[in-house]
């Protein structure tokens, strides 16, 4: 005979899967295919009445009998005429019940064997990517009064209901039949083609299909590429201050970093032609160099690939936020002019978007994008095709477009404000002019620490990002510092910098 579960106990377990955005109906379902799961509800157990359950949790009896019904459909329940629901045994069939062997000697000794059986980790981890210095920040920095971090989003400007009409559109029964099967080392054809049309013609960039191959964000792009070009016989210019993760990534395949100094213009061509001829790659970002913001004039993009072509280096594109400029005429990509395959191009469809979903691409000769797709293989197969079809369809209904012109709007008033609050309340730093992107790059005075100025700045609300880990190690400046302006709403941000402004004026020395 079923055995029959008490409820007294229902009204408590309830709470614990409250507090979320999920209908009343779903919290139902979830607390009870939790219970079924996790072994707190026996094989054949019988579960309370409709009426039962829903006194028990203060809900519509008819909430509680629609539960039931698609738990039924799922195959977690049964249904007995005249008897109530119970737990469906086939369920938990397979699932593990059978417990650890004896053990002789007392916890002692169990636990002495137990440390004898461990692995030396140690030893036996080649490389530590947890080692090298990377951008922090707070996991909770929606909870900070004035967010000023580079590369998160504001939920004001997100475009929710495009959005959900996107992912509607390609759970259809004809678009799941695109997106559901293995696309092994494929990619949504669909994509592929917005970001062919689209997307790289604003760029001055046209490339075939088999040119482009999409990631999961231009750091998995940036780390396929350093897997795939680098070792410890490879010479990499890199700008310096540049950006830390694709220094990382090219770090953990030993290659050898050069710097590469940057000025207003960005990586200077003509001036380090010396240096850049020793190097086999060049990584930059020239239209926001990170993370300065600097854009490289037409002049040197020339000279730069010229020197490519003349020194047998390859140029890494990193084209991260060129959709974000102000003057509404951006430089030609690298890309662009290049006429000899010399540029590697490296794009973000999420940075602007979202940055949680993830999307980034390549852009190459056919022989290397190739071997890109074997390697992607080889790690993840291929970005979830469901993303990709919805964005795909995201990009075809001008949904891309219409938010890229209210983020460009949006962020140009921020960046405005953020340039007049710094002139008003903290005139003893420099920045630069910021001309696009979502972030502007500050240069105290030389007493300034930056680090030391983040930590009392975040115990006061404020975050922005000491500005020595975009720096080679040992030629780390401490007085610079990064503020973002993606997620700050613009009515916080003078009295952000206000706050910020006292701080620093602490850290000055007595005369």
């Amino acid at each position: 005979m079923a055995s029959r579960v008490s409820s007294a106990l229902w009204a408590q377990r309830f709470q614990r899967t409250s507090g979320t955005n999920m209908s009343l109906q779903g919290q139902i379902r979830q607390m009870l295919v939790a219970a079924i799961l996790d072994g707190q509800l026996p094989p054949d157990a019988a579960l309370p009445s409709s009426r039962e359950l829903a006194d028990q949790l203060s809900v519509a009896r008819n909430t509680v009998v629609l539960a039931y019904q698609q738990l039924v459909e799922e195959g977690y329940l049964t249904s007995r005429e005249r008897s109530g629901h119970f737990v469906n045994p086939a369920m938990l069939e397979g699932q593990s019940t059978f417990a650890a062997p004896r053990e002789e000697g007392g916890v002692a000794a169990i636990e002495e064997r137990a440390r004898r059986a461990v692995p030396d980790w140690g030893a036996r981890i080649a490389r530590r990517p947890s080692s090298q210095r990377n951008i922090v920040k707070p996991a909770n920095w929606q909870n900070y009064e004035y967010p000023f971090i580079y590369g998160q989003f504001d939920q004001d400007l997100f475009p929710t209901n495009d959005w959900r009409e996107c992912c509607m559109k390609a759970l259809s029964v004809l678009e799941i039949r695109n997106w559901a099967p293995d696309l092994i080392g494929g990619d949504d054809d669909s994509l592929i083609q917005q970001i062919r049309t689209r997307v790289l013609p604003r760029r001055g960039v046209f490339a075939m299909p088999d040119e482009l191959v999409v990631t999961i964000g231009a750091q998995q792009a940036l780390y396929l590429v350093a897997d795939l070009l680098a070792n410890e016989r490879t010479a990499i210019g890199f700008e310096n201050p540049g950006y830390p993760d694709a220094r990382n990534a090219f770090a953990q395949r030993r290659a050898r970093l050069v710097p590469l100094a940057v000025d207003a213009g960005g990586v200077r061509a003509e001036e380090d032609a010396g240096v850049l001829a020793q190097c086999d790659y060049v990584y930059v970002t020239p239209s926001h160099q990170c993370p300065t913001t600097a854009t490289m004039p037409l002049a040197r993009r020339h000279a730069l690939l010229a020197l490519a072509q003349a020194h047998d280096f390859v140029l890494i594109e990193d084209d991260y936020e060129s959709e974000n400029n102000f003057s509404g005429t951006p430089t030609p990509a690298l890309k662009s002019l290049d006429e000899a395959d010399r540029v590697i191009y490296i794009g973000s469809l999420s940075k602007t978007f979202a940055p949680g979903l993830r999307l980034g691409y390549v852009v190459g000769p056919r022989e290397l994008v190739q071997e890109l797709r074997a390697l992607r293989r080889l790690m993840i197969r291929h970005p979830a095709a469901y993303i990709q079809r919805a964005f795909a369809s995201f990009l075809s209904l001008g949904h891309y477009d219409a938010l890229l012109r209210r983020l460009a709007h949006a962020y140009k008033e921020r960046a405005r404000a953020l340039a007049a609050a710094l002139d008003a309340h903290l005139p003893e730093v420099r920045y630069v002019p910021i001309m696009g992107g979502a972030s502007c790059w500050v240069e105290g005075p030389a007493w300034l620490d930056a680090t030391l100025l983040a930590a009392d700045a975040q115990a006061h609300g404020v975050l922005i990002e000491p500005g020595d880990v975009f720096f080679i190690a040992g030629e780390e400046r401490r007085n610079c510092f990064r503020m973002g302006y993606s997620s700050i709403k613009l009515e916080k941000i003078e009295a952000g910098v206000r706050v910020l402004a006292e701080l620093v004026r602490a850290q000055r020395p007595a005369s």
